[in-house]
């Protein structure tokens, strides 16, 4: 195999290791904005919301943010974040860090809305308390949402890699080939 080639490949097992640990952080951040609601069965805002559990969706967000940043660092610095394929991944990963990370402000929001603006007076007051709470927590599920598509997004890019790794298989590693037929004549 030639250096060029060689050094626009991931390593096969950095490659399977790394789509393990994406997919299990994209499940992570699947089942988050998939289980974190806000509303009540009846599709309203409970008349007085858990701080608490919002509170919680804030820590637990900032949680799996840290773990996606921790992955692109880990990732980028690497030698193999800077070839073409390795580029790629990185620019998805940066993007589940964005967007990752912006979830957590705005679940932040949702919990200071509900703790920190006044029992409404009026029909008005509580429509804009509601509609203020299910906004900031329903942009933050969709930033975990996204979140969650550029890692699959990411783990496409290494899947695509690997198929690409079959057409540069050292010879070693391929089945022996069937030995030629020996030249000469008729074996009696």
């Amino acid at each position: 195999m030639t250096p060029d080639i060689q050094r626009e490949l991931i390593p096969r097992a950095t490659t399977l290791h790394l789509i393990d640990a994406l997919n299990a952080v994209r499940g992570k951040l699947s089942g988050a904005f998939e289980q974190w609601e806000l509303l009540d069965d009846t599709g309203h805002v409970p008349a007085s919301p858990s701080y608490t559990a919002l509170l919680q969706h804030v820590t637990d967000a900032q949680a799996l943010s840290r773990d996606v940043v921790q992955l692109t660092a880990d990732f980028a610095r690497t030698t193999s974040s800077t070839n073409r394929a390795g580029s790629a991944v990185l620019a998805h990963l940066a993007s589940a860090v964005t967007l990752s990370s912006q979830a957590v402000p705005h679940f932040a929001e949702t919990a200071q809305t509900a703790l920190s603006l006044p029992r409404p007076r009026g029909v008005n007051d509580s429509y804009v308390r509601d509609n203020r709470m299910v906004v900031e927590h329903a942009t933050a599920r969709a930033c975990l949402r996204r979140a969650a598509q550029a890692l699959g997004d990411a783990v496409q890019e290494l899947t695509d890699h690997l198929d690409f790794h079959r057409f540069f298989l050292t010879p070693s590693r391929r089945q022996s080939p069937v030995p030629p037929p020996r030249p000469g004549g008729r074996h009696r």
